[in-house]
């Protein structure tokens, strides 16, 4: 790795591994004497495309949209304006297990532009650093704003990896004086406020994830100097695994990294693209082959027009192609510029189906109406619907389809659907989505809703309030919640199947709309009601009545109700978008308003499997099982009822009943250093912007959103069994010679069910737990019965004899299912038993030579050595 941050420059480079051994850079050059107030850095979007890295970097004014390769939601390092939870913070979005990649890094333009930020944080290049190994390779932080001291070997020692990191514990009053910590004698260790303050100069050169800012600081901690009783986020989430360890044996680069030779030759030069883009330019590509005929073709026609009239944005290009035997151009690209030009394109859509399958053609005649703009397809958009039943050889052209450089969404009817609709999506960054054809699922409707590419700017960007359907002879009766934050262009579309219903939406106060204020399209079979303004706020109930029996959906979509404040947007996504049943899948929905994490939200998820089996699971925010963080607006849950062929995902969020709350602090990023002691003194920095965990006052609101579909093939017929999760939030406290131990109950199969039993063991050692779990001491649980999963448990016990002033105790648990399939180890918690009268906390000094690290990051066969770059600074 290697960065460069200077007050005219800044440029970042660094090689990492991705889908082999690939080349990543980056760079951001902001000349002497540039308008920055002008030009707003806003995003910054990394990408690999081929065998080099390609990173665009976008400059614009008004939150102008990045066209080629990605969009807002998928950039991997953002550069946006910060949210009042984190302020200018930096910090790595990542909710993943341990080892996983994160979902984005998050700089705001006053942390790049304003120096003040390297004396609270360190150098940006450090900074970078420990981001990147959040985001690539899934290591979590060594420090802890929650856990700061722990008590070890009869000394309260600040939590930090290595243990070899000198400092000295102060409490910063409210006057900005000094004052020597007090121990609170509940718990024997410091009072809050109080903090450690690192000598400058130090003999250890770790850890990264620990105090980046530090200039001895060059490398990540390795197993013979990490820190294993530390309670931070690294031992709790990776089993008190160093970093190191979890970078070359977890990582997603893990077998790349084994194999790395020394480099004979310097990196090449890296390549850069600046882009910035006017307008998103998309083709339709519409199936009309005979086996799209009778609804399936009305399902085309209904979610195309949705498309066109709601999520398409004004100014984007839009063309339209069909394919069937041959390929027909109906519209050649379109600037989007009045709700008459949205219309004549809705006209246009296909009505009628015939003639044989060719995909091919479909393609090929797209991707020459996306060149008419500009010559070049690069990163524009396909959106590819079929019923995937190929006449023609469609693994044959996709190659050349996928080397377009644009961006292709496939949608597709069919479990027969080819394999190649699904690798075209993964190969450019579009979605693949497999749609149900049955009405009452919406899935089509869902479809193009979830192909919005967002510019960053969701004030003008529809947002899925409500996406529901029933057959039913009678009525069919619902509510959507109209939050504060949205309320414009609102529109209810209704979609009947035989006869045209008698539809009544009610608003808040009281308000009836009938057909006489709505607009009806017989051939569509839709009803579309439009409330003009904004929206008002609260409970909207629509009740539709038939006399036959038919299916019905309803969709609600709406918009900000004010330019200067975002709505409350939903993404949802699985772990993994394939999958044999070796590994546990996880759904995840996060919900936020402008980077801010929202809590307290109800979130359920629904799975439905192309042969029509349907799972619903409720998505928690607990910080247990598939849940890393509680409190970080990321609802999870493992997803265990795997079935063969292909899935889709739907999420539906609501709050009705409970205050939702914005989360106050971030989970994963560099730290707030509050000082330094140079030459035994303590040189305060400028205090840290307070946070708060402030009211979300916006009503109830409800959202729902759709996921990539995804794949399951399963190697028997039986589906796999899955032990209890893994128990990350275990407890443990002794008040006098009691032990009181706490966690989140496990289920039957990882976070679900309930498991039949718990083996509770504790040791003087921990490595005596880590390593061999069998070997510690047992607990009696005959008392204890598992709850059902999500539960909180409570064990209390005396041991079998008196615990002695000083003593440190470690508890792990092990939980096991019906089947006998035990969990993994737990987190091993500590309790001491420290007397009052114990010592002013101090830090030993154990005087190790620690090891020098080498980051081995290449093109084929490069090694770059981040401690060299790290002691330029």
């Amino acid at each position: 790795l290697r960065s460069i941050f200077r007050a005219a420059l800044f440029r970042v480079r660094f090689c990492s591994l991705y889908h082999g051994v690939k080349l990543f850079s980056l760079i951001f050059l902001k000349r002497k004497g540039a308008t920055v107030s002008k030009i707003e850095l806003c995003h910054f979007i990394l990408h690999v495309k081929k065998i080099l890295m390609f990173t665009n970097i976008l400059l614009h004014l008004h939150r102008m949209f990045l066209r080629p390769f990605l969009c807002q939601m998928q950039a991997q390092i953002k550069i946006d304006n910060a949210n009042s939870a984190n302020n200018t913070e930096p910090y790595t979005k990542q909710y993943g297990e341990c080892g996983a990649e994160g979902e984005y890094i998050h700089f705001t333009p006053e942390y790049l532009l304003n120096d003040t930020f390297i004396q609270l944080y360190g150098s940006r290049g450090r900074v970078f650093v420990h981001e990147w190994a959040h985001l690539r390779w899934g290591v979590y932080d060594e420090y802890s704003e929650e856990k700061p001291f722990y008590y070890s070997n009869g000394r309260i020692e600040a939590t930090r990896c290595s243990k070899n990191m000198e400092g000295q514990f102060y409490k910063v009053t409210a006057g900005g004086s000094l004052q020597l910590c007090r121990i609170d004698p509940q718990i024997s260790l410091p009072t809050d406020g109080c903090t450690f303050f690192p000598d400058r100069n130090q003999i250890t050169n770790s850890s990264i994830m620990f105090l980046p800012s530090l200039d001895p600081v060059t490398a990540f901690c390795r197993e013979n100097e990490h820190n294993y009783e530390a309670p931070n986020m690294q031992n709790i989430k990776c089993g008190n695994k160093a970093t190191w360890t979890v970078i070359f044996e977890d990582s997603v680069d893990k077998d790349a990294l084994r194999s790395l030779k020394p480099p004979e030759y310097p990196p090449p030069i890296p390549s850069f693209k600046v882009v910035q883009r006017a307008q998103r330019v998309v083709c339709l590509i519409l199936d009309v082959s005979g086996s799209m005929a009778g609804s399936i073709i009305l399902l085309q026609q209904q979610a195309a027009t949705h498309f066109l009239r709601i999520y398409i944005e004004d100014q984007a290009r839009v063309g339209i192609v069909t394919f069937s035997t041959d390929a027909s151009t109906l519209r050649s690209l379109t600037t989007i510029d009045s709700d008459i030009t949205r219309e004549n394109l809705i006209k246009l859509l296909p009505k009628v189906a015939s003639g044989s399958t060719n995909m091919c053609l479909g393609l090929s005649q797209g991707l020459q109406v996306l060149q008419e703009d500009n010559g070049d397809v690069l990163g524009d958009e396909i959106i590819f619907l079929t019923d995937g039943l190929a006449t023609d050889n469609i693994a044959g052209c996709a190659p050349s389809a996928i080397q377009s450089d644009a961006i292709i969404h496939t949608l597709a009817f069919s479990d027969k659907a080819s394999s190649a609709l699904k690798e075209m999506a993964d190969k450019t960054g579009g979605k693949f989505i497999y749609a149900s054809d049955e009405l009452t699922s919406n899935q089509l409707m869902d479809a193009f809703a979830s192909l919005t590419l967002s510019t960053g700017d969701y004030t003008k960007e529809p947002v899925q309030l409500e996406s529901v359907g029933k057959r039913t002879s009678d009525w069919f009766n619902g509510t959507v919640s109209v939050d504060q934050t949205v309320g414009n262009k609102t529109s209810f579309v209704i979609i009947y199947e035989i006869r045209f219903p008698s539809v009544y939406i009610q608003s808040p106060s009281g308000s009836i709309y009938t057909q006489t204020s709505m607009s009806h399209d017989g051939l569509l079979k839709t009803v579309t009601l439009n409330i003009p303004g904004t929206a008002e706020p609260g409970d909207w109930k629509y009740s539709i009545q038939t006399t036959s029996n038919q299916a019905f959906t309803i969709t609600v979509t709406s918009q900000a109700s004010r330019d200067d404040v975002p709505p409350i947007i939903v993404k949802t996504h699985m772990n993994q978008q394939f999958n044999d049943g070796s590994k546990p899948m996880i759904v995840f929905a996060e919900v936020s308003q402008n980077y801010r994490p929202v809590i307290n939200a109800e979130v359920w998820a629904t799975l439905e499997s192309e042969t029509g089996s349907v799972h619903t699971l409720q998505l928690l925010d607990n910080g247990a099982g598939a849940d890393t963080f509680q409190g970080d607006g990321i609802y999870s849950r493992y997803f265990t009822k795997l079935v063969n062929g292909r899935s889709s995902l739907k999420v539906r969020v609501k709050n009705q009943d409970v205050q939702i709350r914005f989360a106050a602090s971030k989970k994963s990023g560099a730290p707030y250093v509050p000082g330094y002691v140079v030459n035994g003194v303590v040189q305060l920095n400028p205090p840290k912007p307070p946070v708060s965990e402030e009211p979300l006052e916006v009503g109830s609101f409800t959202r729902t959103a759709t996921g990539e579909s995804f794949e399951v093939k399963l190697s028997s017929t039986t589906p796999p069994n899955f032990p209890p999760n893994r128990i990350t939030d275990l407890s443990a406290e002794l008040q006098e010679d009691t032990v009181f131990l706490s966690w989140t109950a496990p289920g039957e199969d990882l976070d679900q069910g309930t498991a039949k039993s718990y083996e509770i063991r504790w040791s003087f050692d921990l490595d005596m737990l880590r390593n061999s779990f069998s070997n510690g001491h047992v607990v009696n649980t005959a008392a204890v019965s598992p709850q059902e999963a999500g539960s909180d448990e409570q064990h209390s016990f005396n041991l079998s004899f008196p615990i002695q002033n000083g003593t440190t105790l470690f508890f792990a648990v092990q939980s096991e299912d019906e089947q006998n399939a035990t969990s993994e180890t737990s987190n091993i918690a500590q309790a001491s038993k420290i007397l009052p009268g114990t010592k002013a906390p101090g830090v030993s000094n154990p005087g190790m030579n620690l090891t020098v690290i080498v980051i081995s990051v290449c093109v084929v066969t490069m090694v770059i050595s981040l401690e060299h770059f790290l002691k330029q600074y």
